[in-house]
């Protein structure tokens, strides 16, 4: 893949973990009931009861960044033998 390419996903994915933790950051310490949700992509409203789902949604977003990054750099998993 073009690293070009590669830097603007991993862009895009840090811009939706801020958007998504902002979320999560008003409707557990701002109170609020609930927040408008813009990722640039989609806005949806979410309330405290999809602080569940936010959570899982930032940690797969946290997921996504590291594999771009890993892609990007050029690593990835690497399995050796031994030489005997």
């Amino acid at each position: 893949m073009d690293a070009t390419f590669l830097q603007e996903r991993i862009d895009a994915t840090k811009a939706q973990i801020v958007a998504y933790e902002d979320a999560v950051t008003a409707l557990v310490g701002g109170g609020v009931q609930s927040y408008t949700l813009d990722t640039g992509q989609s806005r949806q409203t979410v309330t405290r009861l999809d602080l569940g789902a936010l959570q899982k949604h930032i940690d797969a977003l946290y997921n996504r960044l590291a594999t771009l990054e890993a892609r990007r750099n050029g690593s990835g998993a690497v399995t050796a033998r031994p030489g005997w």
